[in-house]
């Protein structure tokens, strides 16, 4: 096989990166920044994408451009809709911008379905035909494998599972309370921790036992894992309820979709069976049993480096379709 070069885009809630990448996963550079979010506050960002761009063009030869982001978005119009997880960046033709910039092919793909790519082609989904992956970092999404092929569904929406409502009451995700997004992701852990945080304070009413935590406004997903990582029981209490709705949530799909396996990432990854094994006892107890006998949960197989072979996927795809 011979080597090409391809650039990949990770446009994240939190953070975004840029990286130089050949077609065996060898990576020359990466770059990583602050994700600018606020109205209409993407411009830096993106012109941070452009000035890298043309120095990775000026030093090797690029076949393509790749890139995720959360969705919703128009892959076919190659633009960003309005992710509730990158508030500002909305109806944004990065495409088409980038495109002039760097005069090579540039296409676009849902964070979820790329990472979908990526776990299939590289990490714990190889050898699989029906494979679904979870992001679980500041939001939630999923990518569908099904019978072979990624599946997106009519308009690009197919794996929007985060908007699935699990709950009447509960924390806010995909802009829907009691979402499935609300009770798994960073910015959902948070929101469960926030409350066991007031609830402990109305208890008690002491602050002393609160100072080992953060102010309830203040905690961060990053906070809980770290938290529930050391030990910490209120933590450790939050991540299990979380596992809890991860596994009403995979219950549902599985008896839908019946996969051979379902990938977690991120927290996944960080948390590993603290998360899953409450998971795992719902989908027991839930799911059809013949479904859940074939049914594999792990943790994503590319762990921090997953949004940079699902760059990559998306880049190669480009180059191809544009050979074609």
């Amino acid at each position: 096989m011979s080597k090409k070069w391809y650039a990949g885009i990770d446009i994240g809630g939190t953070k975004s990166a840029i990286l130089l990448i050949d077609n065996q996963g060898n990576i020359a550079e990466r770059k990583e920044i602050p994700t600018t979010r606020g109205k209409n506050n993407w411009q830096p960002t993106v012109k941070f994408f452009k000035e890298t761009l043309l120095d990775y063009a000026n030093r090797e030869k690029l076949s393509a451009v790749g890139i995720c982001c959360g969705g919703p978005l128009s892959r076919k119009e190659g633009t960003i809709l309005s992710p509730p997880n990158l508030p500002g960046w909305d109806n944004v033709p990065i495409v088409d911008m980038l495109c002039e910039t760097c005069k090579l092919p540039v296409a676009l793909e849902n964070d979820a379905n790329a990472g979908a790519l990526a776990e299939w082609h590289y990490g714990a989904g190889k050898g699989f035909r029906n494979v679904i992956f979870f992001t679980f970092g500041t939001g939630l999404g999923a990518g569908l494998i099904l019978n072979g092929k990624l599946y997106r569904g009519t308009n690009d929406l197919g794996g929007e599972a985060g908007h699935i409502r699990l709950a009447d009451e509960g924390p806010i995700g995909y802009n829907k309370r009691g979402s499935f997004e609300g009770f798994c992701s960073g910015t959902g852990l948070a929101q469960l921790m926030a409350f066991e945080l007031l609830c402990l304070k109305e208890q008690t009413g002491e602050e002393k036992l609160l100072m080992q935590y953060r102010e309830p406004g203040k905690v961060t997903g990053k906070d809980v894992v770290n938290w529930a990582l050391r030990g910490d029981e209120l933590a450790l209490k939050v991540v299990n309820k979380s596992g809890r709705y991860l596994g009403k949530g995979l219950s549902v799909l599985i008896d839908i979709l019946n996969p051979e396996l379902i990938i977690i990432g991120s927290m996944g990854v960080r948390l590993g069976d603290l998360l899953l094994d409450p998971a795992r006892k719902i989908i027991e107890a839930e799911v059809i049993p013949g479904a859940n006998e074939v049914c594999k949960i792990v943790p994503a197989a590319l762990d921090e480096k997953i949004g940079d072979f699902a760059a990559l996927c998306v880049a190669i795809e480009a180059g191809q379709k544009n050979n074609t």
